[in-house]
């Protein structure tokens, strides 16, 4: 993707924003004619709109209070982070996120920021990643698009570009942001962007911040393509056939009977980074009773149960569909009414009569409990 020619992207035009803002985002328009400080619509909100995408995850900054520009709207607020100035509220439905306007320095690569208040939207905007998301609409006044960066020629062209040389320094996850908006609008990354982007050092950010950001870019639909990017540049390491394990672990996560069966994010990850897990020893199984899928995947983590099927392991379907809620009409009480003791023989006796319910050899209540007293005093 770095460095391909790039198709254009279709933009909204400048004079059609006003619009498209009041249908996209209707519950803002309770700010239009209402005096205080001057707020603004920022970022991916924007860009989306740009795009002709619709609606994206509002985010707004006032030059002045995150609180107060909270009380004006009504809005429940759900969270807030004094550090950073920021505000999280619910107003008719919608989560927004409200920060002040507000400068970034980073005492060190890696480092969190150092946040003080900023006077002006132009300020605020010059801390963010790429121009596609350095981009804002005022809120009160005139709607129009204020682009310090050149954000609107580079969403045109399809070009992802830093702000400043030091952006991947200051912050190496989003040399994986990167990756993720590359991946999903199928963007290029600007040359120079694509340099700086192979030398970033995610080893100067936590473990957490890094998992954190992998974590959003497994979310995305297009997720194999950004972990491709990345292993690209250097910035991570897959395992073998990671990547197509991870693409066909999406398929997988599509199937009506596997859909909610394991955290997508946390899919992806695993089958494109690893390490190798039971899943490669489902996938080489070929169980041949109904019994001995249940013995085989009973206990498997989730996300291998996945994995497993994207590999191959076909036979998990039915453990899914027919099997895995498989249970006795009877439990250990039965057994301990009978004269079972407690202890092993309780446990190898249930064990037995599930196994013989599975594979269709006893059913109901009186054969079942049969099966289980035979097994509990063989041994």
């Amino acid at each position: 993707m770095v460095g391909k020619d790039q198709m254009p992207s279709p933009v909204t035009p400048i004079e059609d924003l006003a619009e498209a803002l009041r249908s996209a985002y209707p519950e803002l328009g309770a700010l239009r004619g209402v005096p205080g400080a001057p707020v603004y619509v920022v970022g991916g909100a924007v860009r989306d709109l740009l795009l002709g995408r619709g609606r994206a995850d509002i985010d707004l900054v006032v030059v002045g209070d995150a609180a107060d520009l909270a009380a004006d709207l009504g809005a429940e607020t759900l969270s807030e982070y004094e550090r950073f100035a920021t505000a999280k509220v619910e107003m008719d439905g919608h989560v927004l996120d409200i920060a002040s306007a507000r400068s970034e320095t980073y005492p060190r690569p890696g480092a969190l920021p150092e946040v003080a208040p900023a006077g002006d939207i132009e300020a605020d905007l010059g801390r963010r990643d790429f121009t596609i998301n350095a981009m804002a609409i005022p809120l009160r006044g005139e709607v129009r698009l204020i682009d310090p960066h050149g954000g609107l020629a580079d969403l045109a062209a399809g070009l992802l570009r830093i702000l400043h040389r030091a952006s991947f320094a200051d912050d190496p996850t989003r040399a994986i942001r990167a990756a993720r908006y590359a991946a999903r609008f199928d963007f290029a990354l600007e040359p120079g962007t694509a340099d700086l982007a192979r030398a970033a050092d995610l080893a100067t950010v936590s473990a957490d911040r890094r998992r954190a950001e992998l974590l959003r870019l497994a979310a995305e639909p297009t997720s194999p393509r950004g972990l491709e990017l990345l292993a690209g540049w250097g910035l991570i390491e897959t395992r073998e056939g990671g990547i197509q394990l991870a693409t066909r672990a999406l398929e997988v996560l599509a199937m009506p009977e596997w859909s909610g069966q394991a955290e997508r994010p946390q899919v992806v990850l695993a089958a494109a980074l690893g390490p190798p897990g039971d899943e490669l020893e489902l996938a080489a199984a070929t169980p041949e009773r109904p019994s001995q899928m249940v013995e085989l995947a009973t206990g498997s983590d989730p996300v291998e149960l996945v994995l497993a099927r994207a590999l191959g392991a076909g036979w998990l379907d039915e453990y899914l569909e027919r099997w895995r809620a498989v249970e006795l009409e009877i439990d250990g009480a039965d057994l301990i009414a009978a004269g079972i003791p407690q202890g092993a023989a309780l446990g190898r006796g249930l064990e037995a009569a599930l196994q013989a319910k599975l594979d269709g050899e006893v059913g109901g209540r009186e054969q079942e409990l049969a099966a289980a007293l035979a097994a509990a005093r063989a041994g």
